[in-house]
């Protein structure tokens, strides 16, 4: 086996100090596995199998956690031996700072800092612009698993997030809902389907089924690129077209992709990283599954959805808004995740936020807001032709389940967001009746396209204005944590 000098672990009482070490450890593996890999795709002969470990950080703890009840996450549940392996530190080094001294803080411990038992996949220790593994022959390539591991799907499962993941009897408890391989594989997926380096993402983050919310998110970026007092730093497209703030010493950068990719996302960048980014995910609960699945080991501090739906209630009308409590789960993606007997609860500091952009934004309060806003059940469906099916089903179901909208998205980043104690919300705009006969017609669209896009964007961008000024502490509600819960937010 051919490896990196060891380094041997060592406990350290400074999260500074810890993660400086982590960054030490990663880029030394890191390094020995890209140089093999162009030694191999130089043609040398390796003499040997190579191999880079993930770093890792364990705490063993002997008590009870010392911490503040009010928090839902910084301690471990109860004595044992935790631990999780950390990748990019470039990229999470501020998460695994604020984690490690809150780890400190609540139990007064040292953290062991070292390798890990996990391999780095060769596929993920390259760097975005590096493609040596482009220049192999065929043979060469398909001899690489003899040489290098690759990435593992049995060490990217999701079963700590999903509740079922069950340890040796020797084996440490999760620190963290992630493993560093399902993390990097999430980095990697993120780049393909969005167009954007995971760099750029940002903690607050909408998601839509329309692109013409995109085409309006588009707009007011790069307007807000031209006010030197602006909040947000650069606007980012797919391609990873940066355009920076006017006054600032940084240049545009990027080239647009020649065909936008399948979820293209866009982003308003702050420097503490507290900006908005959105996504396009299209329509159907696969892609909102997809799209969550792989944002959420960014560990955003909110996500909300914003998308149209059709209103079941003849008093509704076209471009009311609905403002989701609970949800309907006729998706059917996220079964076997997370079973249907789950409840997803609306999260009272979201609720607030968006009821309040929507009275700011339309200048409407109190029982004159009813009259624009409702609050209630929606639900979710994977048929996009539920009107075809017979007769009374759905209708039956929405009317038991007293459901004032339905969408095929909602719900499905919802209970994404519950399973992996990511804050969400919901705030739709009702385009169509189908149950009362006024389905969607190119007139209507059109006319209900530009009198509410805009505004409905602006109350998005305000909710997640206002959840910001709140800080992220509260927003982390002990309601997305169970009763064995990791450390790691």
């Amino acid at each position: 086996m051919i490896e990196a000098p060891f380094i041997p672990p060592e406990q350290f009482t400074d999260p500074d100090a810890a993660l400086a070490r982590v960054v030490e450890l990663y880029n030394a593996q890191v390094q020995h596995l890209r140089q093999k890999l162009r030694d191999y795709v130089a043609g040398q002969d390796l003499g040997g199998r190579v191999r880079a470990w993930y770093p890792s950080v364990r705490v063993q703890v002997d008590t009870a956690p010392r911490h503040d009840t009010r928090l839902s996450y910084g301690f471990v549940a109860g004595p044992g031996q935790y631990e999780t392996t950390l990748t990019r530190p470039d990229l999470f080094g501020n998460y695994y700072r604020e984690q490690f001294a809150l780890l400190l803080k609540n139990h007064g411990i040292g953290l062991e800092v070292g390798l890990g038992r996990q391999p780095i996949p060769v596929h993920f220790s390259l760097a975005d612009d590096e493609h040596v593994e482009g220049h192999l022959s065929s043979e060469r390539r398909r001899r690489l698993s003899e040489h290098f591991d690759l990435p593992d799907l049995a060490a990217m499962d999701d079963g700590i997030a999903n509740g079922t993941f069950e340890p040796g009897p020797r084996e440490p408890q999760p620190l963290a809902l992630f493993t560093a391989p399902r993390m990097d594989y999430s980095l990697h997926r993120l780049r393909h389907y969005t167009g954007t380096a995971p760099e750029h993402f940002q903690n607050f983050v909408l998601f839509t089924n329309y692109q013409f919310y995109i085409d309006e998110f588009i707009r007011l970026g790069r307007q807000l690129m031209q006010s030197p007092e602006s909040e947000y730093t650069a606007f980012v497209e797919p391609g990873n077209v940066v355009t920076p703030r006017v006054g600032r010493e940084a240049q545009a950068s990027g080239s647009p992709p020649p065909r936008l990719p399948q979820m293209p996302a866009y982003h308003l960048v702050r420097e503490d990283g507290c900006g908005i980014t959105m996504v396009n995910i299209g329509v159907g609960p696969s892609n909102a599954k997809t799209a969550s699945d792989h944002i959420a080991v960014l560990r955003p501090h909110a996500w909300l959805m914003l998308g149209h739906c059709a209103g079941l209630r003849n008093t509704q009308q076209l471009g009311d808004y609905v403002l989701a409590h609970g949800y309907v789960r006729e998706d059917h993606v996220l079964d076997e995740e997370l079973p249907l007997w789950v409840p997803i609860p609306a999260l009272a500091e979201v609720q607030l936020a968006l009821e309040q952009a929507v009275a700011e934004i339309t200048q409407l309060s109190g029982y004159e807001l009813k009259k624009v806003l409702r609050t209630g059940t929606v639900a979710t469906t994977d048929n996009r032709n539920w009107e075809l099916l017979p007769h009374p089903g759905p209708e039956r179901r929405f009317s038991q389940s007293r459901a004032v909208a339905l969408d095929m998205e909602s719900a499905t980043i919802a209970a994404n967001g519950f399973r992996f104690r990511v804050p969400y919300g919901t705030l739709l705009c009702v385009s169509d009746k189908p149950l009362h006969g006024e389905i969607k017609l190119p007139g209507m669209a059109n006319h209900f396209y530009r009198e509410r896009v805009d505004q409905h964007l602006r109350i998005g961008i305000r909710a997640l204005e206002l959840l910001r000024a709140g800080g992220s502490g509260p927003l982390h509600s002990r309601k997305l944590r169970s009763f064995a819960e990791v450390a790691f937010q």
